[in-house]
């Protein structure tokens, strides 16, 4: 199982590339505009989180290229999400074993 988390993640961010040969915007990086231009309204949860600041803006680290940024963000965004999956998985775990006894 863990060798299989370790070739999904590292298929991520190989893949990481991918998304600076094109100028079209990354998947869910909508401005609110976009949203009511394609569904003819925006959802209410994005349009309430339009004040929050991300994490890596742009996906730029100050003082760190450009590119190796792009790769921090990822990789940064990859162990996050998987670190609450697992969280997640474990306090289910945890949840399950308490209620099985």
């Amino acid at each position: 199982m863990k060798r299989k988390v370790y070739i999904v993640l590292l298929t991520m961010i190989v893949l990481v590339p991918l998304g600076l040969i094109t100028d079209a915007s990354a998947w869910g990086e909508w401005e609110n505009e976009y949203y009511k231009n394609v569904l003819g309204f925006v959802p209410k949860g994005i349009e309430n989180a339009e004040g929050m600041k991300p994490l890596i803006p742009d996906y730029s680290i100050v003082g760190v290229n450009e590119t190796i940024g792009y790769y921090l963000s990822a990789i940064i965004g990859l162990v996050l999400i998987f670190f609450i999956y697992f969280m997640l998985m474990k306090m289910l775990k945890t949840k399950e074993d308490n209620v099985s006894v």
